[in-house]
């Protein structure tokens, strides 16, 4: 099953994202559907009459929304933006008698909320497709579509190769194939004039919504959902990790980041007043202090010295280089120092050993990879020691993609990161303001990715593609020339 699903991925991929044919459209969405329903009845799983109508009452509110889709369709970015950081408490199988039982012992779920706006957004876009054949169907920037499309399929394809099925499996179906959904019906919704704003709005109250919640769990030093890993550190450890809405402290620091990065960018370009610019970032910062993630602080940084670089003048671009530069040598210095009177291992956390066991995966499988979800096993299989395969998970995108999809993977990635920067070029040239919002908070997504990995795997990544996909099919429409 899970084959014959990554086969019709990887067909389905390219046909959603480069093609302007509706028929074609039309079939990689069902090809993708196909994948999907047979990746989703692997485990067996019986159909009883209570769950049967559960799924009808699902069903009749995926069509509700689907509905408001098809007479509203620029709202899909916007509710995508809204459901995708969130995970509910709720755990599938068929030990729960109605098939859905609570998480429990701080864990969460799937991304269900998300997963149903894919859904409904999938079914709008398809009807239109049948019943709007007059319209013009809004193409993907094709230095976007390609890239994507590619590194989409070849993905999808390294399950075949995978030699984790279980882990290939949840990603493929989780992750990479609901994903390239996401940018079909995103890049081609309509893009109105308030979309900046809005989206804008949306991403900066998520942000401290998710701060709220870490400063309450700071107060009460009680945590709403959390990893065994951040129970424990902070049951033996002098300081209290907040985790808000998220199972662990850098997830949660991340998309604070991601709020300050717009609020910079509002900030720059007099879309924010700077007063009030101040007290959200102080804010924000206040929430993702106590999540102690240092690769949150470290993009955070890197945002902060990208927006300046961009947006400031020959002055502010100085400066901000020399404070990269101090910040890079000082930091450079207190690691060396830390360094000389412990190992490697122990001052870099472990991610020294994941890294190492990494780039030995790679250097023994380096044409194709260990295939999709294989790393941790692969550098378990690798290592001298022991444990679980989560102990073993690289941390670092780049590295994770150059061990499971190996240099073709690796070539595919690197060409979608400059189609991505060239798209957002062009955005920021046609409107700036939204442009560097948009490369900003792509931006803190990569450079976190570096140390936390998740490029792939975080739906807000997927969604700048989409966005910015959308803005420039949008623009390039020509405006019909009213009668004289």
């Amino acid at each position: 099953m899970a084959h014959l699903a990554a086969v019709l991925g990887a067909l389905g991929a390219p046909l959603v994202l480069v093609t302007c044919r509706r028929i074609i459209v039309l079939g990689g969405l069902g090809a993708i559907a196909v994948a999907e329903a047979l990746l989703a009845t692997s485990g067996g799983t019986g159909v009883s009459a209570t769950r049967a109508a559960l799924g009808m009452v699902g069903l009749a509110g995926l069509a509700a929304c689907a509905l408001l889709f098809v007479r509203r369709p620029e709202l899909v970015p916007l509710l995508v933006l809204i459901a995708a950081p969130f995970r509910l408490p709720f755990d599938f199988g068929g030990g729960h008698r109605f098939l859905v039982g609570l998480a429990r012992d701080g864990q969460i779920g799937r991304l269900l909320p998300l997963y149903g706006v894919l859904a409904a957004a999938a079914l709008a876009l398809a009807w239109r497709l049948l019943r709007e054949r007059e319209r013009q169907l809004l193409p993907l920037p094709t230095e976007i579509a390609f890239p994507l499309a590619a590194l989409s399929a070849f993905a999808a394809l390294s399950v075949l190769w995978s030699s984790a099925d279980a882990a290939a499996q949840n990603l493929l179906q989780y992750f990479l194939l609901p994903f390239v959904v996401l940018v079909a019906v995103v890049a081609r919704s309509p893009f109105p004039a308030w979309m900046p704003r809005a989206l804008g709005i949306a991403a900066v109250s998520l942000a401290a919504l998710f701060a709220t919640v870490g400063l309450v769990e700071e107060a009460t030093h009680r945590l709403i959902f959390y990893t065994p890993s951040v129970e424990i550190g902070n049951a033996y450890s002098s300081f209290f990790r907040v985790t808000s809405l998220f199972r662990d402290p850098s997830l949660y620091g991340r998309h604070v980041v991601l709020g300050i990065a717009v609020v910079l960018a509002a900030a720059w370009y007099r879309k924010v007043g700077i007063a009030i610019a101040a007290v959200i970032v102080a804010f924000l910062f206040a929430g993702l202090f106590f999540s102690y993630s240092q690769s949150s602080l470290v993009a955070l940084f890197g945002v902060a010295v990208f927006v300046s670089v961009v947006a400031g003048d020959r002055a502010v671009r100085v400066v901000a280089a020399i404070t990269a530069v101090l910040v890079i040598v000082g930091g450079g210095a207190f690691v060396a120092d830390k360094v000389a009177g412990a190992s490697t291992q122990r001052v870099t956390s472990d991610r020294s050993r994941r890294i190492d066991l990494t780039a030995r995966v790679f250097a023994k499988h380096p044409l194709v990879g260990v295939g999709l979800g294989s790393q941790p096993r692969a550098s378990q299989a690798v290592s001298a020691n022991g444990g679980p395969p989560g102990l073993f998970v690289s941390h670092t995108t780049p590295l994770t993609v150059a061990a499971e999809l190996g240099i073709v993977g690796l070539a595919l990635y690197a060409a979608l990161l400059l189609g991505a920067a060239k798209a957002l070029l062009r955005v920021f040239r046609l409107e700036p303001a939204f442009g560097i919002a948009l490369a900003a908070v792509f931006a803190a997504l990569f450079i976190h990715s570096l140390f936390y990995s998740g490029f792939f795997e975080d739906p807000l990544t997927w969604l700048v593609l989409g966005t910015a996909s959308s803005f420039l099919a949008t623009r390039s429409v020509p405006r019909a020339v009213p009668p004289a």
